[in-house]
């Protein structure tokens, strides 16, 4: 990130391209896919999204920081509740995405389904 780390809108950024699991690099080694973020018509940094099955691991934990310990190890009350929260961010849409999540609660995927198919009926 040679170049762009002192700039007080890359510093402004950079809390949000963290909480998302993007990267930051200077805008002359943006890809195709990368987005060039521009300030008063000047291109200052441009921030590489990671891939869905990537945010995906960054969500479980950032969920797991939260609360303070694996998640394997919360009650069920409380694994359900992570569930609709990463029904609510998509987390559901990636491929093997309640794999990842089941493996991650330390649970089936049918428990997973069964917390889903709980929220829908509630």
């Amino acid at each position: 990130m040679t170049g762009i780390g002192d700039d007080p809108f890359v510093a402004a950024v950079k809390p949000l391209v963290d909480a998302m699991g993007g990267e930051m690099l200077p805008p002359g080694e943006a890809g195709a896919d990368d987005v060039v973020l521009s300030w008063e018509g000047v291109d200052v940094v441009a921030v590489r999204l990671p891939q869905l099955a990537d945010s995906l691991d960054h969500i479980l934990a950032a969920l797991e920081r939260r609360q303070g310990k694996p998640l394997a190890d919360l009650d069920r009350k409380a694994k359900q509740e992570v569930v609709r929260i990463l029904e609510a961010r998509g987390a559901f849409s990636v491929r093997h995405g309640v794999e990842t999540v089941a493996s991650a609660l330390g649970v089936s995927r049918f428990t997973v389904y069964n917390y889903l198919n709980r929220e829908k009926g509630a």
